[in-house]
């Protein structure tokens, strides 16, 4: 098979992916990156790359399983959004509003794979609903946690001008929005941009799956743009959720309701 061809599973690639976790561990921890508690980044790396391994292994055996009935198709839909929830909200904030990240991700997400299912682009098959609702899932989890951490961030450095807002007579909410609301929308700009270059920069996973699946360029070509169209729907719609929830301080890092 073409795939085959493109990457053998074997000693080598192992070899490969060893030598570059190690390369990236290295490079973090000789350059020192972080985050701003001062945690580097190199341990976080190293454990993020065993984890993919050992979970691309054990959901390559799952799938096999859960493509036969629709109850585990739906129960792994469920796993996959819950696993997102998790980890955009303990992304965004370490206190108990976390668990407002399934806001967005849900409210975001849900409504395309209806439609998707209802006009019958992907049928109610796990071989086709896995992939796309898990690219939409990964592509919202992204934005959240983008939009989440900058307009937070935003908001604990430039205080004094939301409160200057509400002395001037603004409402808490828009005065929270006034400040946030630009930095939240950065999260788009990776999507954006991918989009923008897909064909010139990049050729996308889903492009390049398609091909060495046997389709053709053109068909491939359609799925990508509606991959990415897709994406980028579900991403506005995220981002719009998040800087919400943060101007009506439902998201937040502090303990009494502020950010």
């Amino acid at each position: 098979m073409a795939a085959d061809v493109l990457l053998p599973v074997d000693t080598t690639l192992g070899v490969v992916l060893a030598v570059l976790l190690v390369a990236a561990a290295g490079v973090a921890a000789l350059a020192r990156l972080g985050d701003v508690r001062g945690r580097g980044h190199a341990r976080g790396i190293v454990l993020a790359g065993l984890r993919a391994a050992l979970q691309l292994a054990a959901v390559s055996y799952v799938i096999g399983w859960v493509v036969r009935a629709v109850p585990l198709l739906l129960c792994f839909v469920a796993l996959m959004y819950a696993v997102a929830v998790r980890t955009a909200g303990r992304r965004i904030t370490p206190n108990r509003t976390w668990w407002w990240a399934a806001a967005p991700i849900g409210v975001s997400v849900a409504p395309v794979v209806a439609v998707l299912l209802l006009t019958g682009l992907v049928p109610l098959k796990g071989i086709a609903l896995i992939p796309v609702t898990g690219i939409l899932i990964g592509g919202a989890l992204t934005a959240t946690v983008l939009a989440g951490r900058r307009s937070l961030d935003e908001l604990r450095t430039r205080h004094g001008e939301v409160e200057a807002g509400m002395a001037l007579g603004l409402l808490d909410r828009d005065a929270r929005l006034e400040v946030a609301r630009p930095a939240a929308s950065d999260a788009l700009l990776p999507g954006l941009d991918q989009t923008r270059t897909v064909g010139l920069v990049t050729l996308p996973g889903a492009y390049v799956g398609m091909l060495l699946g046997g389709a053709s360029p053109v068909m491939a070509g359609a799925v990508q743009l509606f991959v990415l169209v897709a994406l980028m729907a579900v991403q506005a719609v995220a981002v719009a959720v998040v800087l919400e929830l943060v101007a009506r301080g439902r998201l937040h890092r502090g303990g009494d309701g502020a950010s």
